[in-house]
C-alpha cells in the first residue's frame, strides 16, 4: 500500500510538473512570437495586426500600373507594343519602343494562383513576340518566336493565358534582341498568398535600362556596345522619382535589369539583405548583409532593410560612367559650349559609319568610349568639355542661359572663379569631358515634384544616370509629402482594377 501511494504521489507530482512545463513552454512560445511580431511591426500600422498579413502593393515610381478586368475568375490585361517618346530628363526626349505609351511598360501585379489572360497587340512596324521571363507556363505560351509561336505581325494580336503558381519578382519583354535594346521591358510582380516573413511596409520595383544616343539625336543605336544614357524606370537622374518611406518602415526594393551591362546597385546609409532573385524568394539561410548588390543582365534582385536612419540617401549604380548622362568623347562642347568645334570622333567612336571611305574595323572606326583597345581613337582629337580660360568660362555661362538651369540664381553654386583654383586649366584631366555632375547643371525647378520637397538647393546638379534617393523621413515630413502627392494626382500605386471594353479573345498568330 505504501508502495502504491508512493507511485500515485509521484505520478501526480510528475503530471503537475509536466503540465506546468507545458504552460511555461506555451508562455515562452507566446512571448517569442509576440517579440518576433513586434520586431516586424511599425507602431500603429494596422497592416501588421494579423500574424499572417497580406502583401502590400508594389509601387513603381514613374511607371503606371496596368489595370485589369475580371472575366469570371480570370484577370484580363491588355498590352500594346508600340513606339513611344520618352523624356529621360527635361529637354532630352528619346524615340523608344515600349508598351502602352511608356518604356518600361506598365507594371503588372497578380496573386499567386491567379489565372491571367494577357491580350497583346502589335502596333510596331515589324513582327515581335512577348516573352514572360522566368514563368513556369505551358510551352505554347512562352513567347519564344520560331520556337513556341510565330512572331506577332504588325497590327496583329496574340492572347496569352495561363495560371501562375509562382511568387516573386518577374518581368516581361520582347524576345527580339534589338527590340530589347530600345526599351521593351516591364515588371510582373507575383504576390505570395501570404506576405513574406518578415512583412514589409513599403515595396518598390525599379527597372534598369541603358541607351546609346548621340548628342542632338533622339533615337538610340540599338546595335551599339557603348551606352551613355542610363535609366531607373525610364528616367535618368535628376528626373528619377525618389522612394519615400517613413522612419522605421521595413522596405523592399526589387530591381530588374535588361540591358548589356551588369549594375552594382549601392544604397547609402543602410545595410540590407538580399532576399530574392528572378527565381523567387530565397531561403533565409542564404541572406547576407551588404550595401551593394550586383544585378546582372536578365536578373532580378530583391533587397530588404529597416529604414532606421533618417536622411535623403542615394540609391545608385556604382559604375562611375553609369552616374553620368550623355557621356562620350566629344559631347561636352554640345552641352556646355555651343559653337565649339566637335572634331570627328563621335560617330566613328560609337561605331557608326558616316559615308566616308573605310570599313567598320578600320583605324578610323574605333571604340572611343573606353571598352576597346583604343586603336581607332588615336586618329581623332576630341575637344575638352569646357573653355580654355577663366574668361571663356564666364562668357560661356552667359552664352547658354538654358531655361530652368538656374544659372546665376544660386550664389556660389556654379563653377565660378572663386570655386576653381588659379591653375585649374593647367591641370591634366580638367575639365571632365562629359555632361556630368556639378552645380552648373542644377535643374531643381525643372524636376520639381512632391517627392523632391525639402531636398537641399542644387541637389539636382549631382544626380545623373542611374541615381535616385531613398528618403527616410520622420512622420510629419512623410505625411506632408504624401499629402502633397495625393493632392497633385490620384494615387495610382494601388492594386489596379478597371473595366475595359470587350475584346476578341482570338488565340491566333496573326
Amino acid at each position: 500500500m505504501q508502495r502504491r501511494n508512493f507511485l500515485k504521489t509521484a505520478f501526480t507530482f510528475g503530471g503537475a510538473a509536466f503540465a506546468s512545463g507545458k504552460a511555461i513552454a506555451a508562455q515562452h512560445t507566446g512571448h517569442d512570437m509576440a517579440a518576433e511580431h513586434a520586431m516586424h511591426t511599425v507602431s500603429g500600422d494596422s497592416r501588421h495586426k494579423s500574424r499572417f498579413p497580406q502583401p502590400v502593393p508594389v509601387e513603381s515610381p514613374d511607371i503606371a500600373q496596368l489595370p485589369y478586368r475580371l472575366d469570371g475568375s480570370v484577370k484580363e490585361f491588355h498590352l500594346v507594343a508600340e513606339p513611344v517618346r520618352q523624356e529621360l530628363v527635361p529637354g532630352k526626349v528619346a524615340n523608344l519602343w515600349g508598351f502602352n505609351g511608356s518604356a518600361p511598360g506598365p507594371t503588372i501585379q497578380i496573386n499567386q494562383g491567379d489565372r491571367v489572360r494577357i491580350i497583346v497587340d502589335n502596333h510596331l512596324p515589324e513582327p515581335f513576340s512577348m516573352h514572360w521571363h522566368g514563368f513556369e507556363i505551358p510551352h505554347d505560351m512562352d513567347g519564344a518566336p520560331g520556337t513556341s509561336q510565330d512572331p506577332i505581325k504588325p497590327d496583329g494580336r496574340f492572347v496569352y493565358e495561363f495560371t501562375l503558381h509562382q511568387e516573386g519578382t518577374y518581368f516581361y519583354h520582347s524576345h527580339m534582341a534589338m527590340q530589347e535594346m530600345i526599351g521593351m521591358l516591364g515588371a510582373f510582380i507575383m504576390h505570395p498568398k501570404q506576405a513574406y516573413d518578415p512583412p514589409v511596409d513599403r515595396d518598390f520595383v525599379i527597372l534598369l535600362q541603358e541607351y546609346a544616343i548621340l548628342p542632338s539625336n533622339q533615337t538610340p543605336n540599338s546595335m551599339n556596345m557603348e551606352f551613355n544614357w542610363l535609366t531607373f524606370n525610364g528616367k535618368a537622374g535628376p528626373a528619377t522619382t525618389p522612394l519615400i518611406v517613413r522612419l522605421g518602415d521595413r522596405v523592399r526594393i526589387r530591381m530588374v535589369n535588361l540591358g548589356m551591362d551588369h549594375h552594382p546597385i549601392h544604397l547609402h546609409g543602410h545595410t540590407f539583405l538580399v532576399t530574392g532573385s528572378e527565381g523567387g524568394r530565397q531561403p533565409k539561410t542564404t541572406w547576407a548583409p551588404g550595401n551593394t548588390v550586383l544585378v546582372g543582365v536578365a536578373q532580378a534582385r530583391d533587397i530588404e532593410f529597416v529604414a532606421n536612419n533618417p536622411g535623403d540617401w542615394m540609391l545608385h549604380c556604382h559604375l562611375p560612367h553609369h552616374m553620368m548622362n550623355q557621356m562620350s568623347s566629344t559631347v561636352g562642347p554640345l552641352t556646355r559650349r555651343p559653337r565649339m568645334p566637335m572634331g570627328v570622333s563621335m560617330e566613328n567612336g560609337m561605331g557608326m559609319l558616316d559615308g566616308t571611305p573605310g570599313v567598320p574595323l578600320g583605324d578610323d572606326y574605333g571604340p572611343s568610349l573606353g571598352r576597346g583597345m583604343g586603336v581607332g581613337s588615336t586618329n581623332d582629337q576630341p575637344t575638352p568639355n569646357g573653355p580654355l580660360s577663366q574668361e571663356r568660362a564666364k562668357e560661356a555661362m552667359q552664352d547658354q542661359q538654358m531655361p530652368g538651369m538656374q544659372h546665376g540664381q544660386m550664389q556660389g553654386m556654379q563653377h565660378s572663379e572663386q570655386e576653381l583654383s588659379e591653375n585649374a586649366n593647367q591641370v591634366p584631366g580638367f575639365p571632365q569631358d562629359a555632361f556630368m555632375e556639378g552645380p552648373m547643371m542644377a535643374m531643381d525647378k525643372m524636376v520639381d515634384k512632391p517627392e523632391n520637397y525639402g531636398l537641399r538647393p542644387g541637389w539636382s546638379g549631382f544626380m545623373q544616370g542611374m541615381m535616385s534617393f531613398v528618403r527616410v523621413l520622420p512622420p510629419d515630413m512623410y505625411d506632408k509629402i504624401m499629402a502633397m502627392r495625393a493632392q497633385r494626382a490620384p494615387n495610382k500605386q494601388q492594386m489596379p482594377r478597371m473595366e475595359m471594353p470587350s475584346m476578341e479573345h482570338q488565340h491566333d498568330h496573326s
